[in-house]
């Protein structure tokens, strides 16, 4: 198992989505932010950046040989759900103000490959080239001819090849839950909320009880069907949003803060090691905490967390999150394998210099890369308009 696949997050996990409004028919479209999300995002993928530094300094994960105080940036995996959850509650506020019915199956299909795919496989190209030239991004070896193809049409969680970047796994994840969102709108425009939950969350946990112990052993891919419920939490909470002032009004961040109460204690209880090991379940167990937090940004409460995510910093590193999390890792292995050792010793000091290089140097890149090869594809639909707003003078 790749050391960085319990760590990811997904991806279109970091990247923002504006909801788009079209109650009238006609194609006129008004767009709303739900302010706090991209905050949410921004500082989700600081996370991830922060659980890799900490993940490829110290070898031997779970076990880690860090400091333990160092112990709570080893859970990168939660953030992956915590993606997964936001996405699929950004994706749906469109629709559930709309009685749950979204501008086509192939539109949306259409909207999501053309804002995911021009960065992600921008990024794949400079993953491509680091892992060869410069550091491998897995133990399995640098990329083969396989690792183009199956990553170049995002079908990492369906067939297994050496990755060029670690954090990859959870794109196709993410890709694949695309596929499935027209359904379970549907569902939930049909037969409502409760039925959605079911139909989602029950064969899950049903497959879980089956495996040995109780407890399934994920691999490196085909992890779409267990984390279907957690994207699937996002879409239903989604439905707070456009849900009338009573709804609104009640107490969502502390409905979070009581439902992540026992994951938590559990997992303080049997220690870091076992949460890791039991991800399965820590995953649906969590995500309702997740949504509801989503829920609670999403009616602007609590007010201070709300102007601590929309404030310039947070919402500004959330606008450029998706580029971060593409292309932090490679950044980040080249910094503590090719780099620290002729600066510094192993260990402690390594994670230092780590943070202290890779980490500016990734948000750094990360803004650029966003200039360069997603701003354009937010900001236009299509490639001729693209190519209408380039510089004056400058040939297409």
């Amino acid at each position: 198992m790749d050391a960085s696949r319990p760590a990811g997050s997904t991806l279109d996990l970091a990247a923002p989505v504006r909801q788009e409004e079209n109650g009238n028919g006609d194609g006129a479209q008004v767009r709303r932010q739900v302010r706090g999300l991209d905050g949410l995002r921004g500082l989700a993928a600081l996370y991830v950046v922060l659980f890799h530094c900490w993940l490829y300094t110290f070898p031997g994960y779970p076990r880690s040989s860090a400091p333990p105080w160092l112990g709570g940036l080893m859970f990168g995996r939660l953030a992956v759900v915590f993606f997964l959850v936001l996405s699929g509650f950004s994706l749906a506020i469109s629709p559930a103000r709309h009685g749950w019915r979204s501008a086509g199956v192939g539109e949306f299909l259409r909207r999501r490959a053309w804002r995911i795919l021009p960065p992600y496989w921008a990024a794949l190209a400079l993953s491509l080239m680091i892992s060869w030239l410069v550091v491998p991004a897995s133990h399995f070896g640098p990329p083969t001819g396989a690792t183009v193809a199956v990553y170049g049409l995002v079908a990492q969680d369906m067939v297994t090849a050496p990755t060029p970047n670690g954090a990859f796994w959870s794109i196709g994840v993410e890709a694949e839950l695309y596929l499935l969102f027209p359904l379970l709108l549907f569902v939930r425009r049909r037969w409502g909320a409760v039925i959605l939950a079911a139909c989602v969350t029950l064969p899950v946990i049903a497959g879980g009880l089956t495996a040995p112990g109780a407890n399934p052993v994920e691999g490196d891919n085909w992890l779409a069907p267990h984390l279907a419920p957690v994207f699937a939490a996002g879409v239903l909470g989604a439905g707070v949003v456009a849900a009338g002032d009573r709804v609104r009004r009640l107490p969502w961040g502390w409905f979070a803060v009581l439902a992540a109460l026992p994951v938590l204690a559990v997992g303080a209880v049997r220690g870091s090691v076992w949460t890791v090991n039991h991800y399965f379940w820590i995953d649906l167990a969590i995500a309702p905490a997740m949504t509801m937090l989503l829920a609670a940004v999403a009616t602007g409460k609590p007010a201070v967390l709300v102007r601590l995510l929309t404030a310039r910093p947070v919402h500004g590193l959330g606008g450029f999150s998706y580029s971060l999390y593409l292309i932090h890792l490679p950044i980040v292995m080249t910094v503590i394998r090719r780099i620290a050792p002729h600066f510094v010793s192993p260990g402690l000091s390594t994670f230092w210099f780590t943070l202290a290089v890779a980490l500016p140097v990734s948000i750094l890149a990360a803004w650029i890369f966003s200039r360069l090869f997603e701003i354009p594809f937010k900001k236009n639909r299509s490639w001729k308009s693209i190519l209408a707003a380039r510089p004056a003078g400058v040939s297409p």
